[in-house]
Order: C-alpha cells, then sequence, then structure tokens
C-alpha cells in the first residue's frame, strides 16, 4: 500500500475530524441515558439532544421546534413525503427531478406507484422549468421533490424559481439538501427539507428534516415516543452532527472558495486528458464535486487502479443501491454512464494531493486501457 492515502470520495460521507471525535465522546459520555425520562442523567442527555436541534436550526434558518431527526436518511424521505402526501388528501401525483437520489424516488413509487412525474434536466443538470411548470400545474400533484444539488455533478439547481413555480401552483416542495448543507448556505426556498450530517463529517446514523411552520403534514404511521424517530435517536451523534455543522461553518466561506479553486483545477487537468469529458454546470456548482466521463473506459478498474496508488474515488451511482450502478443522473444529462470517476473534496485536502493526482491519471489511464485491451 502507498505511504500516503489521500481521500477524494467525500460525496456522502466525509472523515470525521478530531474536534467531532471528541463531540462524539463528550456525547458518550454524558448522553448516554434517555432522553426521554426525568432523571438527571437523562435530562442531562436531553439538554444536550436540544443543544443539537437548536445548533442545527440554526444553520438551516429555522426554529429549533421546526426540525426533527431521524435514524437515517432514507427513513426522513419516506416520513417526509408519507406524512406530506397524507396532508393533501385525494392528491396523488409526485413531481421529482430526473437526477434525485434513490432514496426519494424510491419512497415516491412506493407511495404513488404509477403516478410520479419525472422532470428532465439539460445537459448540465438544471430542471427544466417549463416542464416542471406544467408538471405542477396539474390539479392531482401532491407534493415537488427537488435536490438543491446534486450528489454526482455538483450542479446547484436555481431553486429560487423552481419554489415560485411551485408555489403558484399550490404544490408543496421538498427540498433534498444532503449534498449541499455545510458545503454552501442552506437554501432560502423550501416548504420541507432533508440533510445529511454524514456529508458534512458527522458519523452516520441521522438524518435530518426541516419544516417551514406552515407546511401541513399528517401522521400517517403508528403512534410512538417521537413522531420522527421512534425509539429516539443516539444523543452522541446528533451532538457529534452539530459540532460537526459547527466546525464547517465557521469557515465555510474561505473554505468553499478554496474548494471551489481546487475542482476548477481538477476539472481544468481532466479534461485536458484525451477521451475525457468533465460533466455538470462549472460555474453553478458546489464547491468539492466533480465527475469526469472516460471513453471506452470503465469505473470499476480506474477505481481499482487509482486505490493501488493511494488515491480513494466513487465511480457509477452516488445514490444507487449498490457499487458500480450505472448513474441514472449521468443517463438523464445525456452522458456516459459507465466509464466514470467522482471525486470530493474534504477540507484535509491540499493543492499538493490535487497535483499528484493529475500527475498520476495518465499513468493510470494507460495501464487500465491496456488492461482492457487483452
Amino acid at each position: 500500500m502507498p505511504a500516503r492515502r489521500t481521500y477524494l470520495d467525500a460525496g456522502g460521507r466525509s472523515p470525521v475530524t478530531s474536534r467531532t471525535a471528541q463531540a462524539l465522546q463528550a456525547g458518550l459520555t454524558d448522553g448516554w441515558a434517555d432522553p426521554a425520562r426525568l432523571n438527571g442523567e437523562s435530562r442531562q442527555a436531553r439538554a444536550l439532544l436540544d443543544g443539537a436541534r437548536e445548533a442545527i436550526a440554526e444553520v438551516l434558518r429555522v426554529h429549533h421546534d421546526n426540525v426533527h431527526f431521524t435514524h437515517s436518511v432514507p427513513f426522513a424521505a419516506e416520513r417526509v413525503l408519507r406524512s406530506m402526501v397524507a396532508a393533501r388528501r385525494g392528491r396523488s401525483r409526485i413531481v421529482v427531478s430526473a437526477i434525485e437520489r434513490d432514496a426519494l424516488v424510491d419512497v415516491a413509487e412506493f407511495l404513488s406507484p404509477g403516478n410520479v412525474d419525472r422532470i428532465d434536466v439539460d445537459r448540465l443538470g438544471h430542471l427544466d422549468l417549463d416542464a416542471f411548470r406544467a408538471a405542477v400545474s396539474s390539479p392531482d400533484v401532491a407534493v415537488a421533490v427537488v435536490q438543491h444539488a446534486n450528489h454526482e455533478i455538483g450542479t446547484v439547481q436555481r431553486l429560487d424559481a423552481i419554489h415560485a413555480i411551485a408555489a403558484d401552483a399550490g404544490v408543496p416542495l421538498v427540498v433534498d439538501a444532503t449534498a449541499s448543507i455545510g458545503h454552501v448556505e442552506a437554501p432560502a426556498h423550501w416548504d420541507a427539507l432533508i440533510a445529511d450530517p454524514a456529508d458534512w463529517g458527522a458519523p452516520a446514523g441521522l438524518g435530518v428534516v426541516a419544516l417551514r411552520p406552515q407546511t401541513r403534514w399528517l401522521q400517517a404511521w403508528p403512534d410512538g415516543d417521537d413522531d420522527w424517530a421512534p425509539g429516539g435517536v443516539s444523543v452522541p451523534i446528533a451532538l457529534a452532527a452539530a459540532v460537526a455543522l459547527q466546525e464547517r461553518v465557521e469557515g465555510m466561506e474561505r473554505e468553499a472558495q478554496r474548494q471551489h479553486d481546487l475542482v476548477g483545477r481538477l476539472r481544468s487537468g481532466m479534461e485536458h486528458l484525451e477521451g475525457v469529458t468533465v460533466v455538470g454546470d462549472p460555474v453553478e456548482r458546489l464547491p468539492h464535486l466533480m465527475t469526469a466521463a472516460f471513453m471506452y473506459l470503465d469505473g470499476e478498474p480506474l477505481v481499482s487502479r487509482l486505490d493501488r496508488e493511494g488515491f480513494s474515488v466513487g465511480s457509477g451511482s452516488a445514490c444507487g443501491k449498490a457499487a458500480f450502478q450505472p448513474s441514472s443522473v449521468l443517463a438523464a444529462m445525456g452522458a456516459l454512464t459507465h466509464g466514470n470517476l467522482r471525486i470530493g473534496l474534504h477540507p484535509g485536502i491540499t493543492e499538493q494531493d490535487i497535483d499528484r493526482f493529475l500527475a498520476t491519471m495518465p499513468r493510470v489511464i494507460e495501464a487500465v486501457r491496456i488492461s482492457m485491451s487483452h
């Protein structure tokens, strides 16, 4: 194995910093008790949980009473869509973009089989606003689902226009912000929002739901001790998630610009390689993500060769159910779906790491081409 490992797959999961790890340990020490009980230890755990909720709510710019924790992002998606569809009695159609993550599309198809409208995107990944307007104008639409930014290509959607179109049609908008919170400023235009603490550097095992006070939802599941997380969530993980987000937000503007420049260098360097195309919007994008498509090459051997060189990267679908599943996002954009590499930066990545990666790529590409020719 190489002496130095460089993790370039921080899209969905990001390394846990020492500060976040310390918060997790503090949560294990002081927040182990059941926060639903009345004894002193439980009250202490409840205070930690409430403090974590308030800290995350502040970043999302919503009152903490309107922020809920769930056991995972897929569970958050299920709860949000189920409850909002239930509140829209007599309406069953769900509108989604063609590049939404599987966790949300699968719930939509389960709740409304055969009644899910997928709206096309352009070659940069932006939603077709005219098609979206036509879809949400149907009187039987219950809810629309549009991501803030894409997990694979980084393209940021124009939510101000999208939300205005949905609002004019009287359709609530669910925004998947699982790829963007902690990297850029939280979106302002949504009726319900889903976030993923693991993406901003928290331990996995928590999903976040935010609702506007005026957003209507109905409990569409059995009564329990917690409407959004039966049995409760891990207090240590919630505390670590809040601290990780605070750490990201403290230097976010400066770090976002630094990563934006690094990805710009990556995009330029990759586009100069023969048979390589970088996909997604080069301007309206997240600062830390990039996907490149390779003509006549498969993603799996590229990932394996780079791993031997000390670089961890992704390929296939960022939101699929299995590794190296062809990317539905790239297919919707008309790009190559199999031979692609997905890069996700985190704050620990340096200019030297990017230079080393770009210097390594020609050798890796040539090795894969030779192996595939035999």
